[in-house]
């Protein structure tokens, strides 16, 4: 079973969509949960995304990518 890796909805405060500026952690990696896997940004400003669970990273979001909150950006497998 999988786990969702989505943008958190209280990761910054505005309505604002964000740009995955950078994957932290490769395609087929395994991950801890807690670990930080991407950076996001937002008028500026550099917030962090966490594995939510621990397992095998399947990102289906690409770097420069425009996503909201709530979206769905990689699975844990």
């Amino acid at each position: 079973m999988s786990t969702e890796v989505r943008v958190p909805e209280d990761l910054w405060e505005e309505d604002s969509e964000a740009v995955i500026t950078s994957w932290l952690v490769s395609e087929g990696a395994n991950v801890e949960d807690g670990e930080m896997i991407a950076e996001l940004m937002v008028q500026k400003i550099q917030h962090e995304l966490h594995a939510p669970a621990s397992g095998v990273l399947t990102i289906l979001k690409d770097v420069d990518d425009v996503v909201s909150k709530g979206d769905l950006v990689a699975t844990i497998g």
